[in-house]
């Protein structure tokens, strides 16, 4: 009886052997290769539990996730024999699961040592093609992309893509940084002032022109100006003329000028005027005559002729 109960423990042991290696899991971001004799006979991307054939097929967990590979820094020459430090990263991942097992045996390790290659030698032809200017003008998008297509194309045998290849830091040695410097600050001067000058000249323009402007609106206005005083004038005589068009009217007019002309002579701390009998400001005091008027009047104008002779 003992010895019954000891195989039905083994046998029920071993069912759990055998169930438990016919099962595996597929995680998040990986997929699992299932193999049998050593030969891939397919590839599960699907999370979660799955069955296998115990024993005989057995599995591979791959990560198919993106990951950062920092690559070591590197001396690049450019196309006019300067002498740049580049230093790089890279974000890769896996898009073809079996052709990246057969090839480097699914190992991360040995994937980033074929990466590292692409990406330096990416790098190196890429920089070597252009002048130091070239370079410090396509730092950005430009250079990324050229390195990056470059390194996919080395890359491509081993099921790895090369998401992006970037350049983080792209310097100078420091014996020749400092020459390097003052020659870029020159040239952006150089530009500068090319662009200050363009600026003036436009600006002097476009002052000229607006003093042209002005000054023909101006000419315009006092011509105008002018216009309009003269047939204010020339309607001011017409009505003087329709308002005077008798002799009545004619000699109240000139009794009124005549009247206006002594009150502004007689202006000043002087009011002392002296006439001749038979000018016309006697003529406008006395009347038309000196025997017309009355005796204080004459005794006025005799006293006047006296002073003044």
């Amino acid at each position: 009886m003992n010895v019954k109960r000891f195989f039905i423990i083994i046998l029920v042991i071993a069912l759990l052997a055998l169930g438990f290696s016919g099962i595996y899991t597929v995680e998040h971001n990986d997929a699992a290769i299932l193999k049998q004799f050593g030969r891939v006979v397919r590839v599960e991307y699907a999370e979660g539990l799955h069955f296998k054939i115990p024993f005989i097929q057995d599995t591979q967990a791959i990560y198919v996730g993106s990951r950062i590979y920092d690559i070591p820094q590197s001396d690049v020459i450019t196309r006019d024999k300067k002498s740049m430090i580049a230093d790089d990263y890279v974000i890769w991942t896996v898009t073809d699961v079996v052709k990246y097992y057969q090839t480097l045996g699914g190992v991360a390790a040995r994937a980033e040592e074929r990466i590292d290659a692409a990406v330096y030698n990416a790098t190196k032809n890429t920089i070597s093609s252009m002048t130091q200017d070239e370079v410090i003008a396509a730092r950005g998008i430009t250079l990324t992309n050229m390195i990056t297509e470059e390194s996919n194309s080395d890359m491509a045998g081993y099921g790895i893509q090369i998401l992006t290849a970037e350049i983080k830091a792209l310097d100078l040695p420091e014996d020749n940084k400092e020459a390097v410097y003052e020659r870029m600050i020159s040239e952006r001067g150089n530009i500068a002032a090319g662009y200050t000058a363009q600026g003036e000249a436009e600006a002097q323009k476009i002052r000229n022109e607006t003093d042209k402007e002005v000054a023909i609106t101006l000419a315009n206005a006092d011509k105008e100006a002018e216009t309009i005083i003269a047939e204010g004038e020339a309607e001011y005589m017409r009505i003087l003329s329709e308002a005077y068009n008798d002799a009545d009217k004619a000699d109240f007019y000139n009794f009124i000028r005549s009247l206006d002309a002594l009150k502004e002579s007689m202006r000043g701390s002087d009011d002392t005027l002296i006439l001749d009998r038979n000018s016309e400001f006697a003529k406008l005091l006395y009347g038309n005559g000196i025997q017309d008027t009355p005796a204080a009047a004459r005794r006025t104008v005799t006293e006047t002729e006296t002073a003044a002779e």
